[in-house]
């Protein structure tokens, strides 16, 4: 695994069908079907429900449990590189400083 991982905003449903959720699918090895977590050179953070990119965009406060989880995974992980996306700020349409406060 390289160390640096692609971390993305995603869908509940892991359907990474539109900006940097399908780029991480065809270029850090993402997974159909897999909304949250480590795979392989990425890390999925749900920004968006439903079974597509088209999906209701989750809250801020719904996005939050998943951002907490992705800082303790990182906090662990001192031998990884993060390089984090503008989460939530693309097709769930949120504004930069709301997203930026939860990290």
């Amino acid at each position: 695994m390289s160390k640096e991982i692609f971390v993305f905003g995603s869908n509940t449903a892991g359907i990474h069908g539109a900006g940097a959720a399908l780029y991480a699918l065809k270029y850090h090895g993402a997974k159909m079907g897999c909304g949250y977590g480590c795979m392989r050179n990425s890390f999925a953070i749900p920004t968006k429900g439903g079974t597509n990119y088209i999906g209701k965009s989750l809250t801020v406060e719904e996005i939050k449990p998943f951002v907490d989880g992705f800082i303790a995974y990182a906090k662990i992980r001192h031998d990884l590189i993060f390089i984090v996306t503008r989460i939530g700020c693309g097709l769930a349409g949120h504004k930069d400083e709301d997203i930026a406060e939860l990290f």
